[in-house]
């Protein structure tokens, strides 16, 4: 039963509740590092990371802080300024080791903080894993996995996004259709297809 429901979230997270194809959240770094595969497979990793860390830290926070003192209205401001935080060192760490890619990736690297998509994990957790103030069973574990799987989910949608807009450079199109009018085109269609997978039941 508890494999089930891991696998449940894990397929949810990363076709049917697809935080970009199905949710429309997390568009601007979507659209803007989706023109080539590298840059897209590291936006994905730094996002796996940020929503990963910031799922473990935020419901910890919440569990053992938050509502043992009965503050949960602090909540959202308490959730970006942790998401902040890894930002910011996920950041350090690129600019470090690789500031080609820092400087490829530019500004959507700072915007994984206003990223909704990022956000939307920690409270989606919370949401979901706990009921009337009380943790639900495996709750930790269930939103360890639905975290990282959501960014699994962003890195997909970016793969599929990067590899269809490097072709279509290749190709002859209309002027009016070049750049971000043929990506939202392209969106559209994968959000179509990954549309599909609503019918999926175990």
């Amino acid at each position: 039963m508890e494999l089930k429901l891991f696998l449940t979230v894990i397929i949810s997270m990363i076709f049917i509740n697809n935080f970009i194809l199905s949710k429309f959240l997390g568009l601007c770094p979507f659209l803007g590092v989706s023109r080539n595969i590298k840059p897209a497979i590291s936006m994905g990793a730094a996002v796996i990371f940020v929503m990963t860390l910031s799922g473990i830290i935020t419901w910890l926070l919440y569990r053992f802080i938050l509502l043992p003192f009965n503050i949960t209205y602090l909540r959202t401001i308490t959730f970006i300024l942790v998401i902040a935080t890894f930002v910011q060192f996920a950041e350090m760490v690129i600019l470090k080791k690789s500031p080609i890619l820092y400087r490829t990736l530019g500004i959507y690297l700072p915007l994984i903080t206003t990223n909704c998509a990022v956000l939307g994990v920690t409270v989606l957790n919370i949401n979901n894993f706990f009921v009337k103030g009380q943790a639900v069973a495996f709750s930790f574990a269930l939103s360890l996995v639905q975290s990282v799987f959501a960014g699994v989910g962003f890195t997909l949608a970016l793969l599929l996004m990067s590899g269809i807009r490097e072709r279509l450079e290749l190709n002859d199109m209309p002027e009016c259709f070049k750049g971000i009018p043929i990506a939202f085109l392209v969106a559209s269609l994968i959000s179509l297809a990954f549309m599909g997978f609503n019918g999926f039941r175990f």
